[in-house]
Parts: structure tokens; sequence; C-alpha cells
């Protein structure tokens, strides 16, 4: 029998010198300034600047950011940047952090918005001339033409009595923030910050958050691209969509794809299809899925209200153990989901549009990653603080997804941010001097020392915006 190998025996100190942790967050930083973040942030925050004095506020909006995507939870956490001055630069105390963010107010907060539209803009344009631009999202085996929008709600609990904090329809008690991403790649577009109570279903939210989002894509896409808007049934509101159609006046070429609530008229629809309609579904990877199946059901329910030519898709499967099934549903032995778009019948098969439909369930994860990028916990009792604190989020956000989408190769292209963070950005490394340069210089060990080197390499090689 083998022996359990013995750890070699350590006797620890605090007195180190010259080594750094969370190395691989200068990455962000200096995206961050690359990609003009950091120069619109400050553009769009210099009035709170008192006398020109102190620290910039724009690099404390983006130091904050850093921190957020490194995987931060509370402004003290700026402490993880400031203590490591040699890789950072100065750091803002925790007490100016929450002075700026008590500063920001609704009109700042366009502001900061507008920024993070005009560093996206850079980003998009550098990945076009360094990589071959932004990728299209996938369903089905094959690319959706253009950008998909997934919009989509989520609560977020709080212990305490922060402002606007409310019971939840879930008997929580929290925030209910409406969110935007990006299903190309992952950025955060927009995002609300709501008081608990707030309706799932309100059009005029989502019609706001839509707004924020199409602001955010760079002209060039915006017009002449076609963008999907994808909700779950809760964005099927009539004058949402109406609204959604009415964006191809101004030229902007929107499309709708919701889901519908499984009403009585839908039910009978459904009954009266005769079997040799049904169609098999399919999965994410463009094969046949078994036991399930699709059918057409435009022409058959009542759209009055509805833009013209939408139609309605309905799907229907054998239910997975534990799934949640409604009267109808067990009576007939089948899950069924129903949804609504306006693609027209040249542009898509049934099979495909419900598969592109299915798609949105990513948004999940979106959602599930972001609660670990700042958003999942509210730092302040003040709604204003924690609206400001939600924009730094998303913008947390959008630097992991242009890190990945400019950067980064092969697996990490697609990581989520804990692995990023684990493999990436929490590398501890050396600080050296000589030649008058500062080296970091990473463990020759650490497994993915040559993806990290690779990323700063990368990035010194992309494209400076003109200023």
């Amino acid at each position: 029998m083998q022996g359990i190998g013995s750890r070699p025996r350590l006797h620890v100190s605090a007195d180190g010198a010259g080594v750094v942790g969370h190395a691989g967050a200068r990455l962000l930083a200096d995206l961050a300034d690359v990609t003009g973040l950091t120069s619109s942030y400050s553009t769009a925050l210099g009035p709170l600047r008192p006398r020109g004095t102190g620290h910039d506020p724009g690099r404390i909006a983006t130091d904050l950011a850093v921190m957020v995507a490194d995987g931060g939870e509370a402004i003290t956490d700026l402490a993880t940047l400031r203590d490591q001055r040699e890789v950072f630069g100065p750091i803002a105390s925790t007490p100016t952090a929450w002075r700026l963010l008590a500063a920001v107010d609704e009109r700042v907060l366009g502001r900061l918005r507008s920024a993070r539209a005009q560093a996206r803009e850079v980003a998009w344009l550098q990945a076009s001339e360094t990589r071959c631009g932004i990728p299209a999202a996938i369903a089905g085996g094959r690319e959706v033409p253009g950008l998909v929008l997934d919009i989509d709600a989520t609560l977020i609990t709080c212990h305490s009595e922060k402002d606007q904090a409310a019971p939840t329809y879930k008997g929580g008690f929290g925030f209910h923030p409406l969110l935007c991403f990006l299903a190309n790649t992952g950025e955060a577009m927009a995002g609300r910050l709501r008081p608990g109570n707030s309706g799932a279903n309100t059009a005029a939210d989502h019609i706001a958050v839509l707004d924020d989002a199409l602001a955010q894509i760079p002209d060039a896409h915006r017009h002449g691209t076609d963008i999907l808007v994808r909700t779950d049934s809760a964005g099927s509101a009539k004058s949402f969509l109406s609204h959604i159609r009415d964006l191809r006046t101004r030229g902007i070429r929107t499309f709708f794809s919701v889901g519908y609530a499984v009403t009585e008229p839908i039910r009978r629809a459904i009954r009266s299809l005769p079997e040799q309609v049904w169609y098999p579904a399919l999965d994410q990877d463009g094969t046949l899925r078994e036991s399930a199946e699709v059918a057409e059901l435009t022409g058959m329910a009542d759209l009055a209200g509805y833009p013209a030519g939408t139609r309605i898709i309905v799907r229907r499967e054998h239910p997975h153990p534990g799934a949640q099934l409604s009267l109808f549903d067990q009576d007939e032995g089948l899950r069924h989901q129903v949804f609504l778009t306006d693609t027209p019948f040249t542009s898509g098969s049934a099979q495909f549009l419900e598969v592109r439909h299915r798609q949105h369930a990513t948004v999940e994860d979106h959602i599930r990653c972001g609660k670990t990028t700042g958003f999942g916990r509210f730092p302040s009792r003040h709604f204003g603080v924690n609206a400001a604190w939600l924009e730094l989020s998303l913008a947390a956000i959008d630097l992991l997804a242009w890190t990945r989408v400019l950067l980064l190769d092969g697996e990490l292209a697609t990581a989520e941010p804990k692995k990023l963070r684990y493999r990436i950005l929490h590398v501890a490394a050396r600080i050296t001097r000589g030649g008058r340069r500062l080296r970091l210089r990473i463990s020759a060990t650490w497994p993915w020392r040559h993806e990290l080197a690779a990323a700063f390499h990368q990035l010194a090689a992309l494209p400076r915006p003109a200023s």
C-alpha cells in the first residue's frame, strides 16, 4: 500500500515584499483605459470633483467596476486594490468612494450610461479590427442573424430596511431589477433598479429598459442590423410589442420573440390541432429532440391588438421529473409552452423559431453570474446609491465580456466569471524593477500563465481610440 505523502512544513509570516495578489485584475483596469471607459467616466463625473482636487471621480468609478468584476462584494473591498499601489496605482479611500456613489442622481446616472455606450463602441471597433467582430448568437446549431437582446427580471433579497426594498411576489423582501443582456457576448446592456413589489410584466419598464439597451448599441449596428428582442411571458404586453414594431419607423430593425400565457382559448386551439401538423422539435445542436414537438397556431387564436404579422407557436413535450404542470398539462400528459414572434414565414420554420426562443433561457445564466458580479448585494440603505452600484455592476460585467471577446481564446473565451477569477484574475505575482521597467512576474508553474501573458500582449496591441 502506498503511503499518503505529507505536505511540506510551512512557517507563516506576514512580512513578504514585492508580492501581489489579484494581479490579473490589472488586465481589467488596463482594458477600461484602452476602451476609453475611464476617460468617458471622467468626463461624465467631472462636475462632481470638488475644485478639481482629490481623486478623479471617473477613475474611482472605474476602480469600483474593476473591483466588482474581480469578485468584490462591498465598497470596502476596494482595499484589495488600494493595498497594492505598485500594480493599481492610487486608489480612493472607502469614504471617498461612498461620497461619489451618494452624489450620483438620475441625471448623472444617464451620463454614466452614455459613457459606457461610448466605451462599447470602441470595444466593438477593436473586436472588428483584431478579431472577427461581435460573434453571432447560436440556436439550433445555426447562427442567429444580427443581435439578440434578452430581457428578464430577477429578485434580489435584502435583509435590511433599504430604501424602496419591498415584499416580493414570492414572499421575500428586497428589490426586483429588470435587466437586458446581449446574447451574442454576454454584455449587460441595461438595467433598472426597482422596488421589490414592482410587477414582472410592467410594459413601461420593459420599454424603458429596451430603449436603454438600444442606446448602448453603436450606431453602425443599431441601424441596418436585425435586432431580436426575447422575453418570457412577462414581456407579452401589447403596448411593449407595439413599441418594438414602432421602432422600425426610426430605422431600427427590431423583431420580438416573447412567451405567451396558455389561456383557455389557447388550450382549445391546441386540442383542435391535427396530429399531422406537429413536427419534431430541435435541440440546441440542431438535432431532433426526442419526445418534443412544435406546431404553428397562427390563425387559430385571436391576436387582435397585436402587431400585424404576429405568429403564435406551441411546443409540447413529455415533462421531465419535477416539472411544474398546469391542470391542462396534467390532463394531456404533456407540457405545453407558447410564444409569439413577428419573424416572417419566409425567415424561419416553426422548429427553428422555437429553438431560437428557447435559447432565451441563457439569460438566467447571465443573471446568475451577474449576482456574483455586483448586483447580488447592494451596499446602501439609499436607493440612489444602490442604483449607481447597479450601473457600475453592469460596467463590470461588460469588462469581463470584453476581456473574453478581445483578449482570450479557447476555453477561457467562453468562461464564466467564476472560472476567469480562479484561473486569470486572482493569480499571484511578483513585482520587480530593472532596466527602468516595472515587471509583473507570474509564477512559472501557474497552469494558465501563458494565457494571462498572452492576454496582456493582446491588450497592448489593441488600437487606441483617437483622443
